[in-house]
């Protein structure tokens, strides 16, 4: 929902602290294989990053607000997610 006196979904200044908590502080200048605790279980794939950086994200934002994850490897290979769907029977 866009909040009708800001004009915005989220603010800005806390996007970007919840970004430096769930993607730059576990991964920058990182070998993603030795020193991230996930990827030591998890193979390190621009798919498994975008997992990775959806569920750091979905923990801090607020509910309903994450609707996806793009991670640029290349200007070729590029992943989208947008979180495992759950259907109940």
């Amino acid at each position: 929902q866009i909040d009708p006196v800001s004009g915005m979904v989220i603010n800005l200044t806390d996007l970007k602290e919840y970004m430096q908590e769930a993607i730059m502080e576990p991964l920058d200048h990182k070998n993603l294989d030795k020193d991230v605790p996930y990827f030591a279980e998890v193979v390190s794939t621009t798919e498994n990053v975008a997992v990775f950086i959806w569920e750091n994200l979905k923990r801090l934002l607020p509910m309903g607000t994450l609707y996806k994850v793009k991670v640029y490897e290349t200007d070729q290979n590029i992943v989208i997610y947008k979180g495992e769907e759950t259907i109940s029977e």
